[in-house]
């Protein structure tokens, strides 16, 4: 089983890399995100990889961070999320974004990911909401959003954050930017005071 590839790039292509160890070269297939931040063929590279081994075919898929490899597979544990879809989600938002989306329930950030329809959206927030803690990773204040998804926030808390996400900032913006003004105002601030401390926040 291969568990992580040390080599110099030989190719890059639309969704694979092609990495020379020490003369050997394998074919790794990975996400758009993490092809870009690559390098240049003839550059030194570190994958880590997951092995799929099938009566049919041996792939190897490629991540930059052992984080990014466990999310690919977290996510294939969701009906209807293969390998591909898995790839898709991880080109679209990284491990802390997908954490945070998963943890609001928001399924419009997860929807963006090319060939993740509404109702595999669904199911990527509502089945995973359990498990993003353990896979939060860099993804700030996790467990506020998950109270905020799941509808059970202090009411100042959810009327903050709805107010601000009408003022047009996105449902993690506004999460983060009420989870910090929190820290100010103490846990027993009104939603107006939470408000003012989160557009501070927001316009820093």
């Amino acid at each position: 089983m291969i568990g992580k590839l040390k080599g110099i790039i030989d190719e890059i292509g639309d969704d694979y890399v092609l990495v020379d160890v020490h003369g050997v070269c394998y074919v790794a297939y990975c996400s758009a995100r993490t092809l870009s931040k690559l390098g240049s063929v003839g550059e030194a590279c570190v994958l880590f990889i997951e092995t799929y081994v099938r009566e049919d075919q041996l792939k190897l898929f490629g991540f930059q961070t052992r984080l990014e490899r466990e999310w690919f597979n977290l996510l294939q544990s969701v009906q209807g999320v293969g390998a591909k879809v898995a790839l898709a989600v991880l080109s679209t938002l990284t491990p802390p974004e997908l954490a945070n989306a998963i943890a609001l329930q928001d399924k419009t950030a997860v929807s963006r990911a090319q060939g993740v329809g509404p109702k595999v959206a669904i199911r990527i927030v509502t089945e995973l909401k359990n498990k993003a803690p353990a896979f939060a990773g860099e993804a700030i204040n996790i467990g506020l959003k998950q109270e905020i998804g799941e509808g059970v926030a202090a009411a100042p808390v959810a009327d903050a954050v709805s107010a601000l996400t009408n003022l047009g900032y996105s449902r993690d913006q506004a999460a983060n930017a009420v989870a910090a003004a929190m820290k100010t105002a103490g846990e027993d601030a009104d939603s107006a005071k939470l408000i003012r401390l989160g557009l501070r926040e927001l316009s820093r």
